[in-house]
């Protein structure tokens, strides 16, 4: 199992359209693709908002694979461009890291 961290950066003006986005769609469109979501997390800086949360993955192809099949979700792809439309940018960047699990530690989520 491995873990995956994802972090978003946010432009400030539109902090809470992406996060009701996160809760309302984004993240209801990924449980139907098998994310395993494990936490979420925000950090307020100066002029942007850090979104960021952790994802299990049994490995780096089922993570590949349910990553791709969720991007061409016809309805995220939707609701991107109808929020785009409406705000603006939503995302400045975004943060991807790959997490294995040293030899001494077992992967967030590895129980389920």
């Amino acid at each position: 199992m491995i873990n995956q961290l994802r972090i978003y950066d946010v432009p400030q003006e539109n902090a809470g359209p992406f996060l009701d986005r996160f809760r309302h769609h984004a993240a209801r469109l990924m449980k139907t693709y098998g994310f395993r979501i494990q936490a979420m997390w925000t950090e307020q800086a100066e002029d942007r908002l850090r979104f960021v949360y952790l994802l299990a993955w049994q490995d780096e192809a089922e993570m590949k694979d349910r990553w791709a099949a969720f991007m061409a979700d016809e309805d995220w792809a939707q609701i991107k461009k109808e929020t785009a439309a409406q705000y603006g940018t939503f995302v400045l960047g975004i943060e991807d890291i790959v997490l294995t699990p040293t030899a001494f530690s077992a992967a967030i989520g590895e129980d389920q």
